[in-house]
């Protein structure tokens, strides 16, 4: 069974990472179009596209004045959330218009500033995702909040010090908090792309990668003394700080930043498989489900394709395959913290 096991997720890393090397040999086409950029260029300076005419362009605080003025200058950040300043909208209404004339002539959509060209919903630029975004912080909610509820009240506790058993409970308990705020920066940057939303979305998202990765080891290799959980995690958060700031301060490199990522998820993907094909554990089938269902929707993310209507692209529909692995995933750490209590239980009788 490991053997069968570990040939399939092995076959699926590899899947992975050719496509994420024939993926990222495409960059954004539609941003290089003269035409397009044309089209920014005289909407910066009139504010008028077609019939569209944009305000933000043709008053003193638009992006001309802000850009390389003093922070007390610039436009405050709730206004940039609050209405669509003048270089996104000159963007939107330049990419469309654009995209309208390719479609007119049979070709493809391109991304443009490395994002499909998604058709707006009131203030949500890409409504589908964020709102995908909001259930799986939900999901991440209402599993931790079981989880919690289970080791603390349902579950028997050590008689001397009234801690849980299970020695991993305030490892998921920080895995949660990750989690809800990857997912909630991920809801606010697909509903607003700014910088600041956009850091901190992917801020967020290495940090719960990192952090995962480091659980899983923790977890697969059965690692219950504190040393050498420290030694397991200290080169992993040293590098995934370091890549941190690398993006917030030195360069947002989106190529390096997905190898990074995907190299992250392949090896707690595989840690994951190889531990679950060679334990006896009797919750192993969910986590086989979780394995296997994640390292398919990674492919979403890997082999992207172009918004359906607008509106649901390959990233939306990996939000949304995560949301039944979520509800699966804190079913198999619920199930873990119980096999792990009876098992210490019957040790100590």
């Amino acid at each position: 069974m490991a053997g069968c096991g570990g040939g399939w997720v092995a076959r699926l890393a590899a899947l992975l990472v050719v496509g994420f090397v024939l993926g990222s040999v495409d960059a954004s086409l539609g941003d290089v179009d003269p035409q397009y950029r044309t089209c920014v260029e005289e909407c910066h300076t009139t504010g008028i596209i077609g019939e569209n005419i944009i305000s933000h362009c043709q008053s003193p605080g638009n992006d001309d004045a802000s850009v390389g003025s003093s922070w007390y200058t610039q436009e405050p950040l709730y206004m940039q959330w609050k209405q669509l300043n003048c270089m996104n909208d000159c963007r939107y209404y330049c990419m469309m218009q654009r995209e309208g004339e390719r479609q007119s002539r049979g070709l493809n959509p391109v991304k443009y500033h490395g994002k499909w060209p998604f058709i707006r919903v009131s203030v949500f630029q890409e409504p589908l995702s964020a709102a995908l975004s909001a259930v799986n912080l939900l999901m991440h909610f209402t599993g931790w909040l079981s989880f919690f509820l289970l080791v603390n009240y349902k579950l028997p506790v050590r008689p001397q010090t009234k801690r849980t058993y299970y020695e991993y409970t305030g490892l998921w308990h920080i895995y949660a908090i990750l989690s809800m705020n990857a997912w909630f920066w991920s809801s606010i940057f697909h509903t607003r792309d700014i910088d600041l939303t956009e850091k901190l979305d992917y801020s967020s998202a290495v940090a719960l990668l990192g952090y995962s990765l480091i659980l899983s080891l923790l977890r697969t290799f059965n690692v219950k003394d504190e040393a050498t959980r420290v030694m397991f995690a200290a080169p992993i958060l040293a590098f995934v700080t370091t890549h941190i700031l690398y993006l917030n301060f030195y360069e947002l490199d989106y190529g390096w930043n997905m190898k990074v990522c995907v190299v992250m998820a392949v090896v707690q993907l595989l840690a994951w498989a190889i531990w679950a094909g060679i334990t006896q554990h009797p919750s192993r089938f969910k986590l086989w489900v979780v394995v296997f269902g994640g390292a398919l929707a990674m492919l979403l993310e890997v082999y992207d394709f172009p918004p359906y209507k607008g509106y649901a692209d390959a990233h939306s529909l990996w939000h949304a395959s995560t949301i039944p692995l979520t509800y699966l995933w804190w079913s198999f750490i619920k199930d873990d913290a119980e096999f792990r209590t009876s098992t210490l239980i019957k040790k100590a009788k």
